[in-house]
């Protein structure tokens, strides 16, 4: 068995920053964490900088980052910017949104993210006609993952209505939709049973929301998630719309109907949480059903400031994502969560950096079914990223405050190396599998211009 060993200037451990520490790797797995190495061992990978454990983004849609710039011209709403996405999503091919994913989980890992949840809804060609290989977009997704060096949870999605219509079920989807959609929870199971992880690749499901699943079938893709042990995720309350238009056909809010089909739960996380009742609180934290706040996309959006102190308080484990990524870095929406709770109360210190960074670690790929992940132990997965402790941003505070540094200064700029399963995805600011990350990125939303 060969061992690398990786010598961190300073690391994280979870409650404290530790200056000169040396990792033991082997097979993709940390075997040993060696405290006081004051010198890096001859051979010895140096890391020089705030070592942390890889950054997990728990919620993604790999084809948004097209959108970034256009939808920032002008005013509007969610729903104006979604028909922008539409237009976008129509143009997606598995060609063509495996080089963007490719280039947007590339801009990832250079941000320090080493797993991405891909909230996947994307099924089939335009007008809803399956591939020859019915999960072609979602191989394409779990394909990039792996050429961009990162790990992917492809949560894939339940989308098989455009509104929720009455009791009885849901209004047909749209023809944008339509790509969407298997037809219903049946077929949905079906298709995604075919899919397989790997290495670095896990399957989930996921619920779009209670709008595009109709409450009978809601049970299906619990049921399924349950079967296979696997993540389950839903957007959740992200507009006070989907809460009027549930609770008129339901009686109930989103929550509650979630919680009467069998949704909540350990395994489910709830994406946004954004409008809910004390009620739906106590819901979700007595179920532990997670939470993943989307501070930056939340707030380009206008969608509000979730209740994620209460709702952590209640027993809800918060994680971070990037979702449509107007940026991609998870330090600032660990620091935009802090930050919105204080503009909400006008009280400081919600949380301290290190459970931000919690967030946006072990709880992160907890949420996404790596439980083996985000911490700095022998055992866990060797995934792990060093923050720059000497730029314009980072320089000056001491480095045993180095977790505050990386969480209240640092931006994803200054992510200086990555490492995902023991090998350097990320050396020196510069990704290793693709050379010209920006080129890339350019080429690929180029293609999906109209």
């Amino acid at each position: 068995m060969q061992v690398t060993t990786y010598w961190l200037e300073h690391a994280w451990l979870g409650a404290h920053v530790e200056p000169g520490v040396a990792l033991d790797v082997a097979d993709g797995r940390i075997t040993a964490v060696r405290t006081g190495a004051e010198a890096p061992e001859p051979g010895a990978e140096v890391l020089r900088g705030l070592t942390l454990p890889g950054l997990a983004n728990a919620h993604s849609h790999a084809f948004h980052r097209a959108l970034r710039g256009l939808v920032q011209v002008g005013s509007g709403t969610f729903w104006t910017w979604r028909d922008v996405m539409y237009r976008v999503a129509s143009r997606l091919t598995p060609d063509n949104y495996h080089a963007l994913a490719r280039a947007v989980y590339a801009e990832m890992a250079l941000a320090g993210i080493t797993v991405v949840g891909e909230f996947h809804y994307v099924h089939h060609a335009p007008g809803g006609r399956p591939y020859a290989d019915p999960n072609a977009m979602g191989e394409a997704m779990i394909a990039a993952a792996a050429d961009a060096g990162i790990r992917i949870t492809l949560l894939d999605t339940a989308y098989l209505s455009s509104a929720i219509g009455d009791k009885h079920g849901g209004e047909p989807p749209n023809r944008h939709q339509l790509r969407f959609s298997d037809g219903t929870a049946e077929a949905w199971a079906e298709r995604v049973s075919l899919l397989k992880g790997g290495e670095l690749a896990r399957i989930g499901a996921a619920i779009h929301s209670v709008r595009a699943v109709p409450a009978a079938q809601l049970p299906v893709v619990a049921g399924w998630a349950a079967e296979h042990a696997a993540p389950l995720h839903v957007h959740l309350s992200e507009q006070t719309a989907e809460n009027d238009a549930c609770l008129a056909a339901h009686g109930r809010t989103p929550t509650q109907l979630l919680a009467d089909h069998g949704v909540l739960g350990r395994r489910t996380t709830g994406v946004h949480n954004t409008h809910l009742t004390d009620g739906d609180i106590r819901l979700l934290g007595g179920s532990g059903t997670g939470t993943c706040m989307c501070p930056t996309t939340e707030r380009d959006l206008a969608d509000g400031i979730g209740p994620a102190k209460a709702l952590q308080e209640a027993g809800s484990p918060l994680s971070l994502g990037s979702d449509s990524h107007a940026v991609i870095d998870l330090l600032e929406e660990a620091r935009a969560m802090e930050m919105d709770e204080r503009l909400r109360t006008r009280t400081r210190g919600h949380w301290t950096a290190a459970a931000l960074l919690r967030a946006a670690t072990a709880e992160g790929h907890a949420a996404l079914g790596w439980d083996d992940a985000g911490l700095l132990e022998p055992g866990a997965l060797a995934d792990f990223t060093t923050v720059a402790l000497d730029s314009v941003r980072t320089a000056g505070p001491l480095p045993r405050l180095g977790a505050e540094t990386a969480v209240f200064a640092a931006t994803s700029a200054d992510i200086r190396h990555t490492v995902v399963a023991g090998r350097h995805v990320v050396r020196d600011g510069v990704h290793t599998l693709v050379p010209d990350v920006p080129s890339a990125l350019s080429e690929a939303i180029g293609t999906l211009r109209g």
